[in-house]
């Protein structure tokens, strides 16, 4: 028996974007769905009841942090990420990739694997797809990711395709190596670029290698947003229809619409957590920075149309002074309400792609958000 089944329920009329379910030993995932960061074994300020509470049905965790820390083998002796973290809901493991990207100062890459130095404590580390494997394999994720090298933005069309090359190697041994197939669905992962010719060579590769899922890797890190919906254009239609098509790293508003519009069933980012720690929080009318001096005197809540708890319970006020007294309530309220605003958005988009409405849908969340689909940003996307 598979250790995932996906289950396509519906398409778009008019766009790419698919209702289906996710089916996991942990529970079925409704898709398009966003899947929370649990870097440390942990949505930071969020407790998995609450989690539960706003509906999140899948949450992502960090290989190469919970092998720094605490480390696998207490993982495992404690009978897994899902009983360690009091979670009943699915896991997805990532490999440490992002992390061959982002800790580039500390890393050495080679074809047998990457040599890192440890943000922690400078102690050597070497990451093999073996390796990753063994470590995933111990902490227990329903879904795990094949260790893969995520090239930077820009890059020279041959070390994209060096890199490429061992990616997909990297592919061949996480299959040779990964010991609980029938446990965690491991998934492959795109990469190539901004390379269309070298986006079809990995689909291609993968796809023969017959992964239960599928990612794209290798986006959301500094080109600019109209290069990488391009390249998921290109992408997404080559991948099996009867998979899972997850977009790794991805998590504002506009980001996830056009994403779903482009066939994609699964989002992960830190974004949502990590702008609420600075006093950020999504609402239906756009960002707004309640730290900010214009709301001391507000006493509104976050979002008038939001009906989680936080904004049927406090104000604009309430939460800045939290915020500027170091009150940790203060970003465990933004935290929460973030995580609510992405959930439930999702929930609407797949209603949306139900009743056949997705682009109208669309349409009037960017009009009340105060998106510009054309304009043309970089940076959001680095955040993990």
């Amino acid at each position: 028996m598979a250790a995932v089944r996906f289950e396509l329920l519906q398409r778009c009329p008019h766009t790419l974007a698919r209702r289906g379910r996710l089916h996991t030993a942990h529970g079925t995932v409704e898709t398009p769905v966003f899947m929370p960061v649990g870097t440390q074994a942990t949505v930071k300020t969020m407790a998995p009841w609450e989690l539960a509470e706003l509906g999140c049905q899948i949450l992502l965790a960090n290989t190469y942090h919970l092998h720094l820390r605490p480390g696998e083998d207490v993982v495992a002796a404690a009978g897994g990420l899902h009983s360690l973290m009091a979670w009943n809901g699915a896991i997805l493991t990532d490999s440490g990739g992002f992390q061959v990207f982002s800790l580039a100062d500390l890393r050495k890459v080679t074809d047998d694997g990457v040599e890192f130095r440890s943000h922690l404590d400078g102690r050597p580390l070497f990451f093999t797809p073996e390796r990753v494997m063994a470590i995933e394999n111990a902490l227990g994720a329903d879904i795990i990711m094949a260790f893969d090298e995520c090239p930077p933005y820009p890059s020279s069309r041959e070390y994209v395709e060096a890199s490429l090359r061992r990616t997909l190697a990297w592919a061949k041994r996480c299959l040779a190596a990964h010991q609980r197939p029938a446990e965690q669905a491991l998934f492959g992962i795109v990469q190539g670029g901004e390379h269309r010719d070298l986006r079809q060579q990995a689909v291609a590769a993968l796809v023969e290698l017959d992964f239960p899922g599928y990612a794209l890797g290798g986006l959301s890190v500094g080109e600019p947003k109209p290069l990488m919906y391009e390249i998921l254009e290109w992408t997404t239609p080559l991948l099996p229809a009867d998979k899972p098509r997850y977009l790794m790293g991805v998590g504002s508003p506009d980001d996830l619409l056009e994403g779903v519009q482009r066939g994609i069933d699964m989002f992960d980012c830190v974004l949502p957590t990590r702008v609420a720690r600075n006093g950020t929080v999504f609402t239906s009318r756009g960002k707004l920075v309640v730290r900010n001096a214009q709301y001391a005197r507000d006493f509104r809540p976050l979002d008038e149309e939001c009906q989680c708890r936080v904004c049927q319970t406090f104000t604009r006020a309430y939460i800045r002074h939290l915020i500027h007294t170091g009150e940790v309530l203060g970003i465990r309220l933004t935290t929460y309400h973030n995580v609510h605003f992405l959930l439930n958005m999702m929930e609407q988009v797949r209603q949306a792609i139900c009743a056949g409405q997705f682009l109208q849908y669309k349409q009037e969340f960017y009009e009340k958000y105060g998106y510009n689909e054309g304009e043309s940003r970089r940076g959001e996307g680095v955040l993990r």
